[in-house]
């Protein structure tokens, strides 16, 4: 694992410099708070961006259940 530091409004970016520009990441640190901060990712539309609690339901093709109407949706990709 790379650990980088950042500091509020500082970037990382993951991608060849050089290579095509919709297969790079930026990520943002928008806002530090206590115990939480606030990211933000810049990518090309067509790539999916998830949490990890998120992805790994998508993976597993676990159904999430939906706030809204309180029973169970697909997630859709």
């Amino acid at each position: 694992m790379l650990v980088l530091t950042r500091r509020q409004r500082e970037s990382v970016v993951v991608g060849d410099p050089v290579g095509n520009i919709d297969q790079m990441l930026k990520v943002t640190v928008l806002e530090i708070g206590v115990g939480r901060v606030r990211l933000g990712f810049e990518i090309a539309g067509s790539v999916p961006v998830n949490r990890m609690e998120v992805w790994q339901r998508i993976h597993l093709g676990i159904p999430r259940k939906d706030a809204r109407t309180n029973h169970a949706a697909h997630v859709l990709h």
